[in-house]
């Protein structure tokens, strides 16, 4: 069986670099956590591991079921969860580093998919997440834990210490490789991720989405320092949304409204969430590559009461399903006051709110159904079903 790098010299050269660092490993993986903490002076680096290995505790520490839970997706939102952590217990968004392993390996159940290892690294200034997939029923279970170890420890040193195309030189299998997928952030997303920005307006250049998220010259960024000042000036239209994926219903829903207000709609998402894990660059990346002809923001605005501040007077596009959660006590600590407060400052911040209903929704079809209050009512069109109706859903798309 192969050795795990020598872990003092790791320790020592993550200290000196002063790395905190906060490590989740579900489905493998783990002896490396328990081979970094053999290390005297490990807790220097090592400010904590999660080894949360039910799905009910994956689902706990990311806010919800997770649709594949060994994927590209899943490490990458636990390793944004581990960097969110080490944040949190003191360490500078600089020097934070979220790692992460999910894997699939040989078991007492034979597995229907192929063993595979995905490994994620979050930094400030980078997302990576690197794919193994391994020769089924070609190694023991402690074989294939070991190399899982193997990969998350050479991660962590590439990542943090060396050259991020540094390859994997543990020995594979023919047919078995490392893929390795890296987002560099710009300056202003990783201050959007460190929280000292508020937002970030992208704009393509008819060039194709890629090249506008992540080519030099097809890329305008708008920045805006001062909450109070807003982002833009007042007086727009913004269609707030997660839109994973971007869908027919949304851009059906974009081109009602500009024909409502004869303005062009500008796309909002936000990176924070209520509910969920901070988006990760990748991420970010992937869902701004869909907006070609539109500006798209992203922000920090995780409720709709802080997009209303971010976008002052402007008009909101809406869906009947995040109409009905403007109402929900758990967003507010479940605390009717506070609701109250946010409903009518909602209603005093943004100019109007244009409603479209899902077919499975009612909002639309009678607001009253839903109790909303008469001062959000007023600012509120609905548009009939007859003239708009989608039972598309993001979720269902995605699988």
């Amino acid at each position: 069986m192969m050795n795990l790098p020598e872990p003092v010299a790791l320790i020592e050269s993550l200290a000196r670099a002063d790395w905190g660092m906060v490590i989740v490993s579900t489905g493998g993986g783990s002896e490396a956590i328990s081979h970094l903490l053999s290390a005297g002076g490990a807790s220097r680096v090592v400010l904590e591991a999660i080894v949360p290995y039910a799905t009910q505790a994956v689902d706990r520490l990311l806010g919800g079921p997770q649709e594949v839970y060994c994927s590209s997706r899943t490490a990458r939102r636990l390793a944004i969860v581990g960097w969110q952590r080490a944040c949190l217990l003191g360490t500078p968004a600089p020097q934070a580093v979220g790692v992460a392993v999910t894997a699939a390996l040989r078991s007492q159940q034979p597995k229907r998919g192929p063993h595979r290892i995905f490994v994620a690294v979050q930094t400030l200034t980078a997302t990576s997440v690197v794919t193994l997939c391994l020769e089924k029923d070609a190694r023991s279970r402690p074989e294939e834990e070991r190399l899982a170890a193997a990969l998350l420890l050479q991660r962590i040193a590439v990542e943090c210490l060396g050259n991020p195309a540094q390859a994997f030189d543990r020995p594979l299998l023919t047919g078995e490789h490392v893929q390795v997928e890296r987002q560099n952030a710009p300056q202003a997303w990783q201050e959007l991720l460190a929280g000292v920005r508020l937002g970030v307006g992208i704009e393509t250049s008819g060039h194709g989405a890629l090249a506008g998220v992540t080519g030099e010259h097809s890329l305008a960024e708008q920045h805006a320092p001062s909450a109070q000042q807003g982002l833009v000036a007042p007086g727009q239209l913004i269609f707030p949304g997660a839109f994973d994926p971007l869908h027919a219903g949304h851009r059906r829903m974009a081109e009602i409204a500009e024909r409502i207000l004869s303005q062009q709609v500008a796309y909002e998402l936000s990176i924070v969430n209520v509910d969920k894990p901070l988006l990760d660059y990748c991420e970010m990346r992937t869902r701004a590559a869909q907006f070609t002809d539109r500006t798209l923001w992203l922000t920090s605005a995780a409720s709709f009461l802080e997009k209303t501040a971010l976008f002052p007077d402007s008009t909101f596009v809406m869906g009947s399903d995040t109409y009905t959660r403007l109402l929900e006590l758990k967003y507010y600590g479940g605390s009717v006051e506070a609701a109250t407060q946010a409903v009518r400052q909602i209603a005093e911040k943004a100019r109007r709110i244009i409603l479209f209903d899902r077919a499975r929704d009612t909002a639309c079809k009678n607001l009253a159904r839903i109790d909303v209050p008469q001062q959000l009512q007023a600012i509120t069109t609905a548009i009939p079903v007859e003239d708009f109706q989608s039972d598309i859903s993001s979720t269902q798309l995605r699988r």
